[in-house]
């Protein structure tokens, strides 16, 4: 079955494009989207003004101020289960990953793996962003990955990087 004849297939393509800040999942998670003709949600655009405040500052957000946040999230892939959908979420915990996921079936987590040094150095780059350097330590101790979630090398170019996901969405 080629890519064309998958996304036809009225099992809509539900991805979530993970991983902590800096790994890519804002400039790729569209290039996918667009790849699979599904529209594409940054679970960024999802935070309330007050935990985006308290991470600009530099402070993790806890589970309780992250779960309101997480049942957005899955309130948007359920809203589009049956024409697909890519979101960008950090999704950095197996709970957060049952969370979004709730009672969806086929939904693919798909992880940017990014070296350390690598985020920083792209975090460096970003202006104006709530999620910067100060919050990548914590992340990189939250994130945990399991059998459940599909890895791709997100030192690639973007487009690289896409292809990649779709490759391992359409084959999975």
């Amino acid at each position: 079955m080629g890519r064309d004849d998958r996304v036809s297939d009225p099992r809509a393509p539900l991805v979530v494009v993970m991983g902590v800040a800096g790994a890519g999942k804002s400039t790729v998670g569209p290039l996918v989207a667009e790849r699979l003709h599904v529209p594409f949600v940054d679970a960024d655009d999802l935070h309330d003004p007050g935990d985006r405040e308290q991470m600009r500052r530099g402070e993790p957000l806890t589970d309780a101020q992250r779960a309101p946040w997480l049942d957005r999230v899955h309130r948007v892939l359920a809203d589009h289960a049956t024409r697909g959908v890519v979101v960008a979420c950090s999704a950095l915990t197996p709970a957060h990953r049952a969370t979004i996921r709730g009672d969806l079936a086929g939904v693919a987590f798909v992880d940017l793996v990014v070296a350390p040094d690598v985020l920083r150095h792209r975090l460096g780059q970003r202006a104006g962003h709530f999620a910067g350097a100060d919050l990548l330590d914590s992340q990189l101790r939250t994130l945990a990955v399991d059998d459940q979630v599909l890895t791709v090398d997100g030192e690639q170019p973007p487009d690289e990087v896409a292809a990649a996901i779709v490759a391992a969405v359409l084959t999975d």
